[in-house]
């Protein structure tokens, strides 16, 4: 048995006869301009924000946490998805840790000391 399908129109364009967005007009163009815009400036700020992270690693690195705790570490790798830095020798108040990983909502900001 054949089940009938719906069609999607598009609505009426500006000047009423087409459908749809026409490509060549000059709000289209300047919507994509802005697009590719603000996506180059992301992509910009992503890059310098891992070449940092890349730079970082096997430096000594002071993390500040929520509720006013600061730890000391040496930096040794950053999560892709945004989860989790990886430190090694994380000096805590409650003692000294091999390895940890830090998860990056309980991490307010860090910085690398002058060593």
């Amino acid at each position: 048995m054949l089940v009938p399908v719906g069609v999607l129109r598009l609505p009426r364009g500006p000047e009423g006869s087409s459908r749809g967005f026409n490509p060549n007009s000059p709000r289209f163009q300047a919507l994509l301009g802005e697009l590719m815009t603000v996506q180059g400036v992301r992509a910009n700020l992503r890059q310098r924000y891992l070449q940092v992270l890349g730079a970082a690693r096997g430096h000594p690195t002071r993390f500040y946490l929520r509720a006013g705790v600061q730890v000391d570490a040496v930096f040794s790798a950053a999560d892709v998805d945004a989860v989790a830095f990886q430190v090694d020798g994380l000096r805590t108040p409650l003692g000294v840790q091999a390895a940890a990983l830090l998860r990056y909502t309980d991490v307010l900001a860090y910085t690398f000391p002058l060593e």
